[in-house]
């Protein structure tokens, strides 16, 4: 997961995946000047966060919210 220290997203996406329980790796962009570009380089998405499930991009705070909502994160995360 691509974040800043800055961006209550961020916050939100690691409180829900510490919440279920569920190892992430972070990736903080604080000290990298061209965060964006490195962030879209690497998932194709301009903001944080920007999460990542076995190398493939999922989206930001809000696809893995609505994951879980859904009932789909333990599923998406076993495929």
């Amino acid at each position: 997961m691509y974040t800043t220290r800055w961006c209550g997203f961020c916050v939100r996406a690691k409180t829900l995946l510490d919440s279920r329980g569920l190892p992430y790796e972070e990736i903080s962009l604080d000290d990298d000047p061209a965060f964006r570009q490195t962030v879209f380089d690497a998932t194709g998405g301009w903001t944080v966060p920007q999460i990542l499930v076995d190398g493939k991009p999922i989206g930001g705070y809000t696809e893995l919210w609505r994951l879980d909502r859904e009932g789909r994160l333990d599923e998406f995360l076993a495929a």
